[in-house]
């Protein structure tokens, strides 16, 4: 998703995360026993304008191939489909690393409601910004996955997150601070998002609003609902 690629995190959590690791577990069988085909992509992707009910030629079309497909559940089925291995790994990889400790904070229950919300949010960002008589549909946990990077922010912004950094054929590790990381991540997606609006079929598939819009969600749920707990900030940057 950046140039930094999280592996883990000094950010202990309390409890099992068994949401976050049974979220992981459907993605890789969804991926595995449905693939990333153009009639699984359709069948279980979120298609904007049928979504929107802007484009009745398509939604009947796909009504007839798919009898069982719901327009408005497709929201969720779509969030479990990945084009391709490079993105699924991408995906969940970035929800274990901060997933286990937004699910410890929200609680199991919370943590479902916050996941598929901010998901849904995301896709609505992306439909709704440029692509509402789209007929590519749209798939991946990204959208989902930026919402708990929204709130992982607000309460662990320096935590030390352990990270890949490639360069060339080599990869090195360095600690950031999660601020670091994620409002780098973020300032690439603004960058690239805004850098796509007037273009047909711009950004190479990726969903950069869906992407804002999801981390916008998490950020702003967890500013106004999720107590802070106060932490102590390291007390010098010698540590990066």
């Amino acid at each position: 998703m950046t140039m930094l690629i999280p592996i883990r995190d000094h950010n202990p959590y309390k409890r099992f995360p068994l949401v976050t690791v049974v979220v992981i577990a459907i993605n890789v069988f969804v991926f595995l026993s449905v693939g990333a085909g153009e009639e699984a992509v359709f069948h279980y992707g979120s298609v904007p304008c049928d979504v929107l009910g802007r484009c009745a030629q398509v939604s009947a079309q796909l009504a007839d191939a798919f009898p069982d497909r719901r327009p408005l559940f497709s929201l969720v089925t779509s969030m479990f489909m990945h084009g391709d291995l490079f993105h699924l790994g991408g995906n969940m990889l970035y929800l274990w690393v901060f997933g286990n400790n937004v699910e410890d904070r929200l609680g199991r229950v919370g943590y479902i409601a916050f996941y598929l919300g901010t998901g849904l949010v995301a896709a609505f960002a992306h439909f709704l910004i440029g692509n509402t008589e789209s007929i590519i549909p749209v798939v991946g946990a990204s959208g989902a996955v930026s919402g708990v990077l929204g709130a992982y922010v607000v309460l662990w912004p320096h935590a030390r997150v352990v990270s890949l950094v490639p360069l060339g054929f080599f990869f090195f590790t360095t600690e950031v601070p999660a601020w670091f990381l994620i409002g780098f991540w973020f300032v690439v997606q603004v960058v690239l998002g805004l850098g796509s609006l007037g273009y047909s079929g711009a950004g190479g598939g990726v969903a950069f609003f869906a992407h804002i819009g999801g981390f916008a969600a998490g950020w702003l749920v967890t500013r106004l609902f999720v107590p802070k707990r106060r932490r102590r900030p390291p007390s010098d940057w010698a540590s990066w």
